[in-house]
């Protein structure tokens, strides 16, 4: 394993003390808010990098009364190094995952769209579960869910659902659940007891602002419609419904809530996840196929992971990883264990790709 970039390390002390410092002068209200956005982006770098040298400082001296002739002392010595060695060890692997780049997207929120995909009915049921499965894995992230727009299925379940994720890092961990989700079980109206395979797709698209992607007033037809829904009350009676169609791509969104300017607002906030999710595709095509090669694209249309209720297991294309808890997965309960070794394998694969360039 090559040893730390010790240039980059001492940098980064530097500017963090620099940046430390700045705060402490009593600086402009603006220039606090600057300076606080960088010291927390670099603590939990730098305090790593302090903790190791102080490790590596304690392990020298251990190292140095080890040798000094002592016995006493020796043996207590090398029992300090014995600790100290796997520690250290693992700290410099910490440092190197901290030092990774970083996507500039992870830490926004997540505009999630599911669809049932080949299925019919039971795949629209299976798109619900998906859904009650991020909800439940947002709720213990301490995240919030909005439903955006949805369309449900003939016997409940969303032929598609689209949903903002809010809270810190939502990108960064559900980003890996894009694909295609293969469900395996008997349906509820299967009478001979038969398994059936559906399918649903996830996407899941960084939520952007107006100033990372601008979208022209002469590149987008807006058009009204009349909702649908469900019947009775639930009837939008008035031209309501928004459709926006970006010319230049021919991307089509459309939100359906009751107040015709709430929906052109979501509808904008979905097509510009959709547009920048598109830039950062063909900007980044290159680590794209590195990632296809370790953890899968992300792309919808790779098929990532099984749910095989018979056999209560869940599988992960990926990463060949099963778990023989789908019950747990399915809630939402033990998704993180999926999405923790998919980070690990990701984190991995960045390391040995920077590790062959050196």
């Amino acid at each position: 394993m090559p040893s730390l970039p010790e240039d980059k390390l001492a940098q980064l002390e530097k500017r963090f003390d620099s940046v430390e410092a700045a705060l402490s002068s009593g600086p402009s209200a603006e220039e606090y808010v600057r300076l606080s956005k960088e010291y927390a982006e670099l603590e939990p770098v730098v305090r790593p990098i302090i903790a190791w040298r102080k490790a590596a400082a304690d392990l020298a001296s251990a190292e140095e009364l080890a040798s000094s002739g002592d016995r006493e002392m020796a043996e207590m010595a090398d029992a300090e190094i014995a600790e100290l060695k796997p520690r250290l060890a693992q700290m410099e692997q910490d440092i190197r995952i901290l030092l990774l780049p970083r996507d500039a997207a992870d830490e926004k929120n997540v505009i999630l769209e599911v669809r049932a995909g080949t299925g019919g009915d039971e795949a629209a049921l299976f798109a619900g579960d998906l859904l009650r499965m991020y909800q439940r894995y947002a709720d213990l992230q301490g995240w919030k869910v909005e439903i955006m727009e949805e369309a449900d299925g003939e016997v409940g379940g969303y032929k598609e659902v689209i949903a903002r994720i809010s809270g810190k890092g939502a990108y960064a961990r559900l980003k890996y659940e894009s694909g295609v989700h293969r469900v395996q079980r008997v349906p509820e109206t299967e009478a001979s007891g038969r398994i059936h395979t559906s399918a649903a797709t996830v996407a899941v698209l960084p939520e952007v602002e107006d100033i990372d992607i601008e979208i022209r007033n002469e590149d987008i037809r807006i058009d009204t419609m009349r909702s649908s829904g469900a019947g009775g009350q639930h009837v939008n009676t008035t031209d309501s419904a928004v459709r926006i169609t970006h010319i230049p791509t021919g991307i089509v969104v459309t939100s359906s809530l009751k107040s015709q300017h709430q929906n052109r607002a979501q509808a904008m906030v979905v097509l510009r996840a959709r547009l920048y999710e598109e830039q950062r595709n063909a900007r980044d095509t290159a680590r794209a196929d590195a990632r296809r090669e370790q953890v899968g694209s992300g792309d919808r249309s790779e098929r990532i992971r099984t749910y095989n209720f018979p056999q209560g297991r869940v599988t992960d294309h990926r990463i060949n990883l099963t778990l023989y808890k789908l019950d747990r997965v399915i809630a939402g309960d033990a998704l993180d264990e999926l999405i923790s070794a998919l980070i690990t394998e990701d984190q991995a694969a960045q390391l040995a790709a920077m590790e062959g360039l050196n």
